[in-house]
């Protein structure tokens, strides 16, 4: 197994991400063939891939994942029929069960324009235009960084050990008082950067905080992405976000470490988790008065169905997306269809 994970990192150029999806697939396998039984590769059936898929079905795995799980098998079975680790591939018979298409939640686009407005909000007042957060971390002090970790603990020592943060700070408190350090100023700019440009360029939470700030080609107003299967992108963003970058980008060192290539950083100067990327996102949509409470890939799902309301074809969508498959992008036109059935049911006399 442990060769066939090195093939995926080495030979097939996989993220990390992928590759680690791989392991735990093919561990939760291999720790079901142990348990019937089943001492060597080589002794691999049908009717054994079967029953582990029944197994995991039956511990409640959802559609979606026992069709990555059928994948992954599919994948290494023909890794090591080609490396004559088994005679035969058992998978080839295998089938995938039908993945269930369902209708992403998102917002209305008023609701994403009175989270963004509100972030933003938050972030002038407490950075000036064309004016940094002041200090630099190093000129703060050690007090200076523990009073704001106690203040804004979104990467607390507890919060990376998986313990809930004791505290956060929201992009939509009040402006923060004269006294506040630099380092909260940057947070309050970072946050804003973060929904506006997750909701700018659709991208993923793990493309977010993978970018570095070479990435940013801030004259023509586009981010390249790496995404997918190392799949490279150039997605533009607009003046809003524009305007959020920058007055980050004139924050990012009173957080970030010497050397650090981050675009987005935590308060202990490294890259920033997606962890800390799903609270933020999570807290900001719970703010706005009738907005349900969102994930990060739901403002992508969000960005994408206004995209489409707005006229944008499914090819454009695919591209800005990083889709692999049109089909995959299609789930946007049934979401639009439904918004647009929804409208007509409410608001029309003879609906």
């Amino acid at each position: 197994m442990e060769q066939f994970l090195d093939h995926l990192s080495a030979e097939r150029d996989r993220s990390t991400n992928t590759v680690r999806a791989y392991s735990v697939d093919l561990a939760s396998l291999r720790l079901h063939l142990t348990e019937a039984g089943v001492a060597s590769w080589s002794d691999l059936t049908l009717n054994d891939l079967r029953s582990w898929l029944a197994a995991q079905s039956e511990a409640g795995n959802s559609r979606s994942t026992l069709a990555r799980r059928v994948s992954t098998v599919k994948t290494f079975c023909r890794w090591a029929r080609r490396r004559g680790v088994i005679a035969t591939d058992p998978s080839v018979r295998l089938s995938a069960p039908r993945r269930m298409t369902s209708l992403p939640e998102v917002l209305r686009v008023d609701q994403a324009a009175a989270i963004l407005d509100a972030a933003d909000e938050a972030a002038a007042a407490a950075v000036p235009a064309a004016r940094g957060c002041g200090e630099t971390a190093a000129d703060a002090g050690s007090a200076t960084r523990q009073s704001v970790e106690a203040a804004v603990d979104v990467d607390s020592e507890a919060g990376e050990a998986g313990a809930a943060p004791t505290e956060t700070v929201s992009p939509h408190q009040s402006a923060p008082t004269p006294a506040a350090g630099p380092e909260e100023r940057a947070v309050r700019a970072r946050d804003a950067a973060v929904l506006e440009l997750l909701y700018a360029s659709g991208m993923r939470v793990g493309e977010l905080a993978s970018l570095d700030v070479s990435a940013l080609d801030e004259a023509n107003q586009l981010v390249r992405v790496m995404g997918k299967g190392r799949k490279e992108r150039m997605v533009p963003y607009g003046l809003p976000a524009r305007e959020a970058l920058e007055r980050w980008l004139r924050c990012r060192g009173a957080l970030a470490a010497d050397g650090e290539r981050a675009l987005f950083v935590g308060v202990r100067g490294r890259r920033i988790d997606q962890r800390i990327v799903r609270e933020l996102v999570n807290r900001a949509t719970a703010s706005v008065d009738g907005a349900p409470t969102l994930s990060p890939h739901a403002l992508r799902h969000s960005a994408a169905t206004h995209l489409v309301e707005g006229g944008a074809d499914l090819r454009t969508v695919q591209e800005y997306l990083g889709h692999a498959s049109l089909a995959t992008t299609q789930i946007y036109t049934h979401v639009s269809a439904e918004r647009l059935r929804a409208g007509f049911e409410q608001a029309h006399p003879r609906a």
